[in-house]
């Protein structure tokens, strides 16, 4: 099975995060920064996860602009998962709850790219932690994204 994961980071949460994933998965695995894909590369990707810091309910631009660049269905034979890292709404307070609610977080915005795109989505959405703008990550996050990806199960067609 070969696995793509890309991801944009700012403060190197996120990169973090996608390691962490790329290292728990088996099969040939790699962990690009999403400036360095080559779009020939998601043609013989199995799995393709992506993955982005949250910033105003979005990915960065760099992720949404990858995503764009995409050809509509190209993704059709591929499973595909995303996770972004952000803040604890529940942390947070009262203010940052009701703007989450009115934004949402990148990781449902590039699940629902993906799947528009022709990707099969294996397993939910998934955000990890971090405590403040530039981090740290909330402790536990980067063994829980571990967890999350040896969670991804395959579709048929990719488990073969």
């Amino acid at each position: 099975m070969k696995t793509l994961v890309v991801y944009d980071s700012v403060h190197g949460n996120t990169e973090k995060i996608a390691r962490a994933i790329g290292d728990a998965l088996a099969g040939e695995v790699k962990v690009l920064r999403v400036t360095e894909v080559n779009s020939s590369e998601l043609r013989t990707t199995d799995l393709l996860i992506v993955g982005s810091p949250t910033y105003g309910g979005r990915p960065t631009p760099v992720i949404q602009e990858f995503l764009r660049k995409i050809p509509p269905d190209s993704l059709k034979h591929i499973d595909v998962g995303s996770f972004d890292t952000r803040f604890s709404a529940k942390d947070r307070g009262i203010g940052i709850r009701i703007i989450v609610g009115l934004m949402g977080y990148a990781a449902g915005r590039i699940a629902n790219s993906l799947i528009g795109k022709g990707g099969y989505l294996v397993k939910p959405p998934e955000g990890f932690i971090v405590g403040d703008t530039e981090g740290p990550l909330k402790q536990g996050e980067v063994e829980r994204a571990a967890e999350w990806a040896k969670g991804i199960t395959l579709s048929k067609r990719n488990s073969q």
